[in-house]
């Protein structure tokens, strides 16, 4: 086992200064070498790499590696080595810092706009998806704490878990606000008999999952959350969304706790799943709003209970982030085993873009620092 050196660099170069030595040493802190020969060292391919990444921090850090700066086998492991040594508090990040200003301006979008949802899943094909998800389609966190061996059977146990927490009863009535591809409606209404409604705002989505749900009472819609069941008159008895907070930016999730509200029972229960960081300023955060989440900084664990709290009743919250960490690496080892095909619709920049997030990511939640929070909720406890 490797052992990691904890002594940090004591001031970062000025301008004009030799970058790599100040750079080489905080890499060391992290355990992590230039040029060095095992799987999570950084090979330097551009020379002005560490100048790039340490004046942009993780947005250098993300797209010298999409131009070819940079190679490494193993980001997964060099990404959790640089979270848990807190890199990102030693790099000088002005773009980094005015994009997540910038961010802030434009959180308030108008109803519609389809900036509300995440880049990957309404910009990237439905290609790319098919290949790299399960058969079923699921697009969030699966569960491999039960024996688990394979993405679907991972899946399915996921799914199963959230209906056991639910209690699904024949004849129940769900709601999914931000369904995806409608998974989860067709395991409830197939294996507990359930009518369902899902809400999504790609119409290829709506029209793929439909076409999945032909024979069970599911229907999908096309349609903004804020604007659904505005009257109230349709009521629920559970709502369950697994993952649109994920990409809808945090000024919504009161959008969304009201639009839950109203459209469940007073005994109903709402099934929140949704990603978020320990902590604000994470070394992947300006990198993740580029170029996946959008303008959508990812939430606190507090910040979601201050906009669920005016409306529910907090029963339950369940930490999946360890799942993540291995649900993202059978994706990305699904998604090269599917490159040969999709390189001949896609590029090799964007190939290096989708590695990186998924092994990057990964290396985050082994780290610690996101999670994925699942989260129960009833109106009046």
């Amino acid at each position: 086992m490797s052992t990691v050196i904890s002594t940090l660099p004591s001031a970062k170069p000025s301008a004009g200064q030799t970058s790599g030595p100040w750079f080489a040493q905080l890499l060391a802190s992290a355990d992590i070498q230039l040029n060095g020969n095992r799987p999570w060292d950084l090979q330097i391919n551009h020379p002005h790499t560490l100048s790039r990444i340490m004046r942009e921090g993780s947005l250098g850090l993300g797209e010298s590696y999409m131009d070819g700066w940079w190679e490494c086998p193993a980001i997964d492991q060099m990404m959790t080595r640089m979270v848990r040594a807190r890199l990102h508090e030693h790099l000088g990040t002005p773009r980094a810092h005015l994009h997540s200003w910038l961010a802030q301006w434009t959180k308030r979008l108008p109803v519609g706009s389809s900036r509300i949802v995440g880049r990957a899943q309404y910009t990237f094909t439905h290609q790319l998806f098919a290949a790299m998800l399960d058969s079923g389609m699921n697009h969030g966190s699966a569960c491999w704490d039960e024996g688990a061996t394979t993405l679907s059977q991972a899946q399915e146990a996921k799914m199963a878990q959230i209906c056991r927490k639910l209690k699904l009863q024949p004849g129940m009535h769900l709601l999914d606000i931000g369904c995806g591809w409608g998974s989860f409606l067709r395991y409830a209404a197939k294996h507990h008999g359930v009518q369902g409604v899902g809400l999504t705002n790609s119409p290829a989505q709506m029209q793929s999952g439909q076409s999945l749900s032909q024979s069970l009472p599911v229907q999908i819609e096309v349609a903004d959350f804020r604007q659904f069941n505005t009257d109230g008159r349709s009521r629920f008895d559970v709502v369950v969304s697994l993952g649109l907070l994920n990409t809808s930016v945090l000024s919504n999730s009161t959008a969304f706790f009201a639009t839950a509200r109203r459209s469940l029972k007073k005994e109903g229960v709402l099934l929140l799943e949704t990603m978020g960081n320990n902590q604000h300023g994470h070394l992947m955060q300006a990198w993740l709003e580029k170029h996946i989440l959008g303008q959508a900084a990812l939430p606190s664990l507090g910040e979601l209970s201050e906009h669920a709290q005016p409306h529910f009743v907090i029963e339950d919250v369940h930490n999946m982030g360890i799942d993540h960490d291995r649900t993202l690496l059978a994706w990305h080892q699904r998604f090269e085993a599917a490159w040969p095909q999709l390189r001949l619709s896609h590029d090799e920049r964007f190939y290096r873009l989708w590695r990186y997030h998924l092994l990057a990511s990964s290396g985050s939640f082994r780290a610690r620092s996101t999670q994925i929070w699942q989260m129960c909720m009833t109106p009046k406890g």
